[in-house]
């Protein structure tokens, strides 16, 4: 799969931009806040219909106008493909491909996979469980469209029982029976659930292993732990039992939203004991992991975005990560650094071929290698 051009229409700091793209790696260079990362941002639309990085549609319409456009025009298994996504403040946001709409916009997730390597994906390991869930569940949610329709529908009981707790608190009284019946919808989806997540991790984790030992020259052993309760036989009852929990709190106290993924080195917590480098080491290998098992599942390799990918490693990680692109097993490579002297440096000693892009207060040149 190759992205060969983007357009952007009053995307964030981009008034009007054109660009097309080489089939390798494309390194876009300037001072940061210039507008490198709303490029990725962009393609990160096209492929997830969303931002990565603002959680309101609203806020990627550059200031003062009312709505942006975003095409991209691919080339996927010899055929022409373009996808384009809109919004207009006050619409819903609408994603065509090749002149079509989707109905919902949930229904493009998957069409094009993609992976984004950035800045603060170490927060994935230093914040909280809903984080790592989130990644989780866009990952399997790319590989398994059923799974993105299960876990809407869980979260839609899930806050329907919160509701009704809620409910029961104001007024005093308890329907059990209606309790019941959203009961039975979480725990049976926290268990399909919760399986697809176990599953996921059997697959990743000896990728993600891999990866880890080759950034690092196999100085320290990673691993992760699904720390779960829905996998228990008695699930069923354990989570009944916490029911006069769940009137006190007013909350639901188990279920798929309580998981969590504990990151660990050497058999403890990264969070706590890993250094920024090998915390970075570790999402980095984490993204291409999860490359790895688009590839596998869609034939065919995502794109992948990597935003300050050096930043935080050292030379010889960056030596490592550089060894493991060089040998074209990525597909076509999005990158960004604030220092063009040291992405010409690295880069240019790779056999590939590589496009430049240099960027300023949202306007873009191609720069000559």
């Amino acid at each position: 799969m190759i992205l060969e051009s983007l357009n952007l229409i009053q995307f964030k700091n981009h008034l009007k931009t054109s660009l097309k793209f080489c089939p390798e790696i494309n390194c876009l260079v300037g001072l940061n806040g210039s507008g490198k990362t709303n490029v990725l941002d962009a393609i990160h639309y096209l492929s997830l219909t969303k931002s990565a990085v603002q959680s309101s549609d609203t806020l990627n319409i550059q200031h003062g106008t009312d709505f942006f456009s975003i095409i991209g025009k691919y080339r996927i298994d010899q055929k022409q493909v373009e996808v384009r996504c809109s919004f207009e403040s006050g619409k819903k946001k609408q994603i065509w491909v090749n002149g079509s709409a989707h109905a919902k916009t949930a229904d493009h997730v998957g069409m094009i996979p993609l992976v984004l390597i950035a800045p603060d994906d170490t927060e994935l390991l230093k914040g909280g469980s809903e984080g790592r869930r989130r990644f989780f569940d866009g990952l399997i949610s790319q590989l398994d469209h059923s799974y993105l329709d299960q876990l809407i529908r869980y979260h839609h009981f899930l806050k329907q029982r919160n509701a009704l707790l809620k409910q029961f608190a104001e007024t005093g009284r308890r329907d059990l029976t209606l309790l019941g019946g959203y009961d039975r919808e979480l725990i049976q989806f926290s268990r399909i659930l919760g399986e697809k997540r176990k599953s996921l991790l059997e697959e990743m984790i000896p990728v993600l292993q891999q990866f880890y030992e080759q950034i690092s020259s196999g100085k320290e052993t990673i691993g992760v732990n699904y720390e779960t309760e829905v996998l228990r036989e008695d699930f069923e009852s354990y989570f009944t039992s916490l029911r006069p929990k769940d009137f006190a709190t007013k909350n639901s106290n188990a279920g798929i939203h309580k998981d969590d993924f504990d990151f660990q080195i050497e058999g403890h917590p990264i969070r706590k004991i890993g250094s920024q480098g090998q915390q970075k080491s570790f999402t980095i290998a984490l993204k291409l992991a999860q490359f790895r098992l688009f590839e596998k599942a869609k034939g065919e390799k995502p794109l992948l975005l990597m935003d300050d990918i050096f930043d935080k490693l050292d030379d010889e990680r960056i030596a490592k990560l550089m060894e493991l692109v060089s040998k074209g097993t990525f597909g076509q490579i999005f990158l960004t650094d604030a220092r063009p002297e040291r992405s010409r440096g690295i880069l240019g000693s790779l056999d590939a071929e590589v496009s430049f892009f240099g960027v300023e207060m949202g306007k873009i040149s191609a720069l000559e290698n």
